[in-house]
């Protein structure tokens, strides 16, 4: 059984959700219970609340877990595990501390000054218990888990853990991602694809990723912003357009649409958002065409219904003279803050509903 462990020290990063998502797809394609453990031992350096911050990544993530507990509910398990050793006469005694010797001749604290246990030992102990048989984890933390492993042969753990470490990512916390604008779902299918020597295509789901992951073409790839960029422009451009116009504050399918015509240069929903705040918000009179905006906005506010731009560019040339750049120009900063907007005919068709909120 695969397993995620992780300590509520700090922010959940992206080489952190590597390691989450690799491990439960793992679990599922081998159709076994998959387990998260707070590895909460050290009470001094945990932040109140994180681990629930955690569980929170985890499922906006959609990486589901069968079996969850915090190491603080076994402290018993492992004092009682030391004292076996101790007695055992593989471990002794020194300075009010617990001991073992390593195969190295190096030796590892197992029950500190203060009688707890030492989170290497509650570990190795949790996998023991766990019956965990593949360990996934960061390459940073291969020392730790070498020296797990030594404790649970000293504890007569005779099953097979197999470990496998993955190549370190940057420090690049999940939160300031999610804040930029990226979704899910392309995380996920960038954090897969990333250094995958056999993804058989760029743009996946989750789902669809556990039918074909193969963790031994996992190699060394730098993490590339770019790239995720344009792995989340496709997966907003497959997303569902009245849940991608939540996203703004609305529950109408044509703001999807909307926000989707500027997917060829805006990448993250920061950056859409800002694009339909800026249709949607009042608008900056202070420029050469201030006076066709106030004659425009008037005439817009008084007239009927307009199904096309083209009929509403006639009713505004009918009732003010105004046409060319004269019209075409405050027109376009009135339905967009740009005079410049290469798509007006395709914006008006998706805002005609919203027509006196935006033309202000």
């Amino acid at each position: 059984m695969p397993r995620f462990a992780i300590s509520p020290t700090s922010d959940m990063n992206i080489s952190q959700l590597r390691v989450a998502v690799f491990n439960y797809i793992v679990s599922q394609q081998k159709k076994e219970q998959f387990l998260v453990r707070i590895d909460d031992i050290q009470k001094e350096k945990n932040i109140e609340g994180k681990d629930t911050e955690i569980m929170m990544i985890l499922e906006k993530f959609a990486i589901k877990h069968d079996t969850l507990y915090h190491q603080t509910q076994h402290l018993n398990i492992y004092q009682n595990l030391a004292v076996r050793l101790f007695q055992e006469k593989k471990a002794y005694k020194d300075d009010s501390q617990l001991i073992v010797k390593m195969a190295d001749e190096h030796s590892l604290v197992i029950i500190d000054k203060d009688k707890n246990p030492t989170p290497i030992f509650a570990s190795a102990c949790d996998d023991m218990l766990s019956e965990i048989s593949l360990i996934i984890e960061e390459k940073a933390k291969e020392t730790d888990i070498q020296k797990e492993l030594y404790i649970t042969s000293l504890l007569g753990y005779n099953k097979n853990i197999e470990s496998i470490f993955l190549p370190d990512l940057e420090e690049i916390t999940l939160q300031s991602l999610l804040k930029e604008g990226f979704i899910p779902d392309a995380i996920l299918n960038y954090l897969i694809l990333l250094g995958n020597k056999k993804a058989p295509k760029e743009i996946f789901t989750l789902p669809k990723a556990i039918e074909w992951f193969d963790l031994d073409a996992i190699g060394y790839e730098k993490f590339d912003k770019n790239r995720l960029r344009a792995i989340n422009q496709e997966h907003l451009k497959l997303m569902d357009d009245k849940r991608l116009s939540s996203l703004f504050g609305f529950a109408d399918s044509d703001i999807g649409k909307l926000a989707k015509l500027y997917l060829d240069e805006l990448a993250t929903t920061e950056e859409l958002k800002d694009k339909v705040k800026t249709i949607f918000g009042s608008k900056n009179f202070d420029n050469k065409w201030q006076e066709q905006m106030r004659i425009i906005e008037k005439i817009i506010y008084n007239a009927p219904a307009f199904n096309t731009l083209d009929e509403l560019k006639k009713h505004i040339t009918k009732e003010s003279g105004l046409d060319g750049e004269s019209l075409s120009k405050p027109l376009a900063i009135l339905l967009t803050g740009n005079q410049n907007e290469p798509r007006l005919d395709k914006v008006y068709s998706l805002i005609k509903s919203y027509i006196l909120e935006v033309a202000s």
